[in-house]
């Protein structure tokens, strides 16, 4: 009998903010990626890295600001390092809980490039905030760099493109690894934003939504199921208002007409509904189920949480 593939995808709750958290954060986690291996699942783990991103961002503005003489890191590199140490703990604590249960099968992390648009609108409208509160001064000198700022309360802060994901490239290689049966860890942060230029790929000042890219990895890694942890049991109708509905299940069409009348907040609830929209198209089988990391194991039934469907 054929194994169903799942992809599941992090969110900050299940990852904490700083590394002490981090570590106490993916061995639950692992926890839950164990029960889904025991349940007869094969399974692909991709998580968010937004507080981490920014603190290796910051971390390197502020070396680049003390010493100028070394060149400034660009966002494209801040990704590849977020995806590597989240990856390193993640790996490390769902191969320990796999031996503890007894389950003998390698855990990998692909450090994974996500092609972009270079002429997708979010790059003429960045609207992704990153790094340390800049004064007057220093947001003149990014602008310089042909970096954007924005205004937010005590100074400025840069902000980047979050562009769709429209390709991955390695894609095989998680492919490959998924159909041996082992545990694959990628697109880790929504991936390295990379364009493609001929036979070269060039590493792009962006930030991709990780719930897009989530859905691009399950769909081109022909998952039946996508599960998107955060940090609330369903999706809300009216959600933080007197009259809140909480969503059991829904169509792609009915999601597609919450998205239309604003239901789902930008930023938040709105991309993943877009990306459960994007990931099921018009396949009868597909599933996405929005959740929260409740304990140490993973309902991919979707009692627990929304189920997305045709």
């Amino acid at each position: 009998m054929k194994k169903k593939r799942v992809v599941i995808a992090l969110g900050h709750h299940a990852l904490g903010t700083t590394l002490p958290e981090q570590k106490i954060a993916v061995a639950k986690t692992a926890k839950a990626v164990a029960g889904c291996i025991k349940d007869g699942c094969q399974v692909a783990v991709t998580h968010g890295n937004g507080p981490q991103v920014g603190m290796i961002h910051m971390a390197m503005a502020e070396f680049c600001r003390i010493y100028p003489e070394y060149t400034a890191t660009p966002m494209s590199v801040c990704s590849a390092m977020s995806q590597g140490y989240i990856g390193y703990d993640l790996q490390n604590a769902i191969r320990t809980e796999f031996l503890n249960q007894g389950i003998y099968k390698p855990v990998s992390t692909v450090l994974t490039q996500v092609v972009v648009d270079p002429y997708d609108d979010a790059f003429y409208h960045p609207s992704k905030i990153i790094g340390r509160v800049m004064n007057a001064q220093e947001a003149e000198m990014e602008e310089r760099k042909g970096n954007h700022v924005t205004e937010v309360p005590g100074g400025f802060r840069r902000i980047v493109a979050a562009p769709k994901p429209i390709d991955i490239i390695e894609i095989e290689s998680i492919r490959a690894l998924l159909d041996a049966d082992q545990t694959v860890i990628a697109c880790g942060g929504g991936g390295i934003p990379v364009l493609s230029q001929s036979n070269k790929l060039k590493g792009a000042s962006a930030i991709i939504e990780k719930d897009l890219a989530a859905a691009k990895l399950a769909s081109m890694a022909d998952a039946d199921i996508l599960v998107i942890l955060t940090g609330v049991e369903k999706a809300c109708l009216r959600y933080g208002t007197a009259d809140e509905k909480r969503i059991d299940e829904m169509t792609v069409a009915q999601a597609v007409r919450y998205l239309e009348e604003g239901e789902f907040e930008e930023g938040s609830m709105a991309p993943k509904i877009q990306a459960a929209v994007d990931f099921i198209g018009n396949s009868a089988i597909r599933r996405v189920i929005i959740s929260k990391l409740d304990g140490e194991k993973i309902d991919i039934s979707g009692e627990g949480g929304t189920v997305i469907h045709k």
